[in-house]
């Protein structure tokens, strides 16, 4: 599901590029580039994290795509992040307007990557009581071997709550983009609208290695949610002097 996001993405980026003003052939090339770079970033640390068990099982190195975890979206996101800054600016384009291009798309891959997260028992809820209908139960032992999964228990199917705010939030973006007036407002609405989906949807998403602070009070894509939300905000404040046509 993942992958199915990547390409998702890349495809749909063609046309919001040229909605946005930006060669679609540097776009695709960009987003290529940028995921290669955060799934090598993602699965190096996945090997350095479990070396020990892989020299005894190297096989086991096929189920690491199953493993979701906090720390691994921030490798990969800063590296793709780092990367497709750097070639944006290798080849002139535009860094606002290959922003908004990107919003979209990204967040109909995040769709689709936690709607892999919900198949794969990755990044599962709280326990859900017997009142909730829509509740999910795993019972794949390889979930608890790479997840940590609970078996046999109702959960919260959090992923599903997160696949559709970000669905959601891509159907707005591609409606807003060619009607925006301004440099930078889809990216910002993007920081905005994910900081927002990250934020309330970690309420319904098991504490287990997520960072907890303040006693509890807040873990840390909480934290990253909140730093996404004030980007967002940042950079609608300063697209005001930024025309689309300038």
């Amino acid at each position: 599901m993942a992958a199915v996001g990547a390409l998702l993405a890349l495809v749909t980026a063609q046309r919001t590029a040229r909605a946005a003003g930006v060669n679609p052939a540097h776009m695709w090339n960009l987003g290529v580039v940028s995921l290669c770079a955060a799934i090598a970033a993602e699965r190096l640390l996945l090997v350095a994290a479990n070396w020990s068990a892989l020299r005894r099982h190297p096989a086991w190195a096929l189920g690491l795509g199953m493993v979701h975890h906090p720390l691994l979206a921030a490798a990969g996101a800063a590296a793709g992040l780092g990367v497709a800054f750097w070639y944006a600016r290798r080849y002139k384009m535009p860094v606002r307007a290959t922003a908004d291009a990107l919003a979209a798309p990204l967040a109909l891959g995040l769709a689709c990557e936690q709607l892999g997260a919900l198949l794969a028992g990755s990044g599962y809820g709280l326990a859900a009581g017997p009142q909730l209908k829509w509740a999910v139960t795993y019972r794949d032992p390889q979930a608890a071997l790479w997840s940590g999964t609970p078996l046999g228990t109702p959960l919260h199917p959090v992923q599903a709550y997160a696949a559709a705010a970000y669905f959601l939030l891509s159907v707005i973006l591609f409606a807003w983009l060619p009607r925006q007036r301004r440099r930078g407002d889809a990216a910002g609405l993007f920081l905005l609208g994910a900081g927002t989906a990250i934020y309330m949807t970690e309420i319904w998403r098991d504490p287990e290695g997520r960072g907890l602070v303040l006693h509890g009070a807040l873990d840390g894509p909480q934290i990253a949610a909140v730093l996404m939300v004030l980007a967002g905000a940042l950079v609608l404040r300063d697209s005001d002097s930024v025309a689309v046509h300038e």
